[in-house]
């Protein structure tokens, strides 16, 4: 993730606020990670380059930007929320985030693709009918165009290559597609906008599919 608040922090690491914000203390004098008030809530945390580097990320460092925290949040605390499910557990399903899927596609010039807010796998292994399936996991706290909306659903559908590959193999026709499903997180005020482009979608749109968001994906939420 591109940077978490503080007490998304605590969720992974199982820990108090307290002990996350002893951790994070511990990090900075290392000068492993930085943190900030950024936004209302708790602290936000995010990896330097030294960090980067300790953790074998290939990433550049850099602090959250401001005008997308909120959509960090939400989608953190989507991540979060699905990695907590049983079946997440039990599969031991694995999370791509969108900075690994950008980071995938390099900087090639000229090529627009639609990036989800991350990637859902499912192991072959998994002991559920959805065994070996990728889902495109959406979160959406404000809405779209309805008719933006229709065409990023579409794109994620029909799409049969991964990120980063040649522009050939993006969309292959007869190609099983990449996403088994699209997982649409959404807010109330987004949820309208998303059932109506799902519903535009005709046959396609059965692989959509529409949640509320978690109760802690807003900004704002305070420490105990």
């Amino acid at each position: 993730m591109y940077g978490v608040q503080l007490d998304h922090l605590a969720a992974v690491l199982a820990v108090t606020p307290r002990r996350a914000a002893a951790a994070v203390t511990r990090w900075r004098t290392a000068a492993i990670a930085s943190a900030a008030v950024l936004s209302a809530g708790p602290r936000w945390v995010w990896l330097t380059g030294a960090g980067m580097t300790a953790c074998g990320l290939p990433y550049a460092a850099a602090a959250p930007g401001l005008s997308r925290l909120a959509h960090l949040r939400a989608v953190t605390a989507v991540r979060l929320a699905l990695a907590a499910t049983p079946e997440f557990v039990a599969a031991a399903a694995y999370w791509r985030s969108e900075r690994e899927l950008r980071a995938k596609m390099g900087g090639r010039i000229g090529l627009r693709e639609h990036v989800p807010d991350g990637e859902l796998h499912w192991p072959d292994s998994a002991p559920f009918r959805w065994a070996g399936e990728c889902w495109a996991i959406e979160a959406e706290l404000t809405p779209k165009t309805s008719a933006r909306t229709v065409s990023i659903m579409r794109e994620v559908l029909t799409r049969t290559g991964d990120y980063g590959c040649l522009a050939a193999d993006i969309r292959v026709a007869g190609r099983t597609p990449r996403h088994a499903r699209a997982i649409y997180v959404c807010s109330p005020a987004a949820q309208g906008v998303v059932t109506r482009a799902r519903e535009a979608l005709g046959g396609l749109g059965e692989r959509v599919e529409i949640r509320l968001l978690p109760p802690d994906a807003e900004l704002g939420e305070r420490l105990p």
